[in-house]
């Protein structure tokens, strides 16, 4: 893998930020980061991150970003234009963050194929409490900004990632990876960012099921 270009698939969260770790580690080249966004492209998908704080994240990784917006319907039509861009422009490789879920990786490497990108999954099969370890040992910092209130308590929006949170999900039953879309984070520090991240946390609102925390860029 030693210098093969890559786009990484950039959530903004733990995953995302430790598959580009892996991929870094590995000696892979990054070139460009993709975040699929609502159609408006205001906020991402899943995540709920604002623009500028995406923005400031690939700022501090050096690294350009592109970001589609999409619905549903059309998700995975943007996303094999974005990867048809990177082709373009001589990227051969596409990293990304999935852990275990065969439907996420079947689908990866479906659309993958269609653009004539090498889908590199870095955190494959890993345990998922190895995978969290390292992510702290390592000097990650993540803050969970959504919760499916379907699947964990609401009062866990706004928790910063550590051994003890993840203790505390795992006696309660709740897998602690968030893998089955429990919740979502954003990483605001860690070994791959020139600086940290600095953003401010806001008021917490609700839709339908899930619980969001305001992410913004400090003024």
């Amino acid at each position: 893998m030693k210098n093969q270009p890559f786009v990484a698939s950039w959530s903004g969260g733990k995953d995302s930020a430790m598959a580009y770790y892996r991929a870094i580690q590995s000696g892979m080249t990054p070139k460009r980061l993709l975040t699929m966004f609502q159609e408006d492209e205001e906020v991402s998908k899943s995540h709920a991150l604002p623009l500028k704080v995406v923005q400031a994240q690939a700022a501090r990784l050096d690294i350009p970003l592109m970001i589609r917006g999409a619905g549903w319907d059309d998700y995975e039509s943007k996303f094999i234009d974005a990867m048809d861009e990177c082709r373009a422009n001589g990227i051969t490789h596409g990293v990304f963050g999935d852990i275990d879920l065969e439907g996420h990786l079947e689908w990866v490497q479906k659309t993958c194929a269609k653009s004539g990108i090498v889908p590199i999954h870095p955190l494959w099969q890993e345990p998922r409490r190895s995978i969290l370890e390292d992510l702290l040992a390592v000097g990650f910092e993540a803050v969970i900004v959504v919760v499916n209130t379907n699947m964990m308590p609401a009062e866990y929006v706004g928790r910063i990632f550590t051994r003890q949170l993840m203790d505390e999900l795992e006696s309660l039953g709740i897998d602690s990876c968030g893998e089955n879309g429990e919740f979502h984070t954003v990483v605001i520090d860690g070994p791959i960012f020139s600086s940290r991240v600095p953003v401010t946390f806001g008021e917490v609102r609700e839709n339908e099921g899930y619980v969001f925390l305001t992410v913004s860029l400090e003024a």
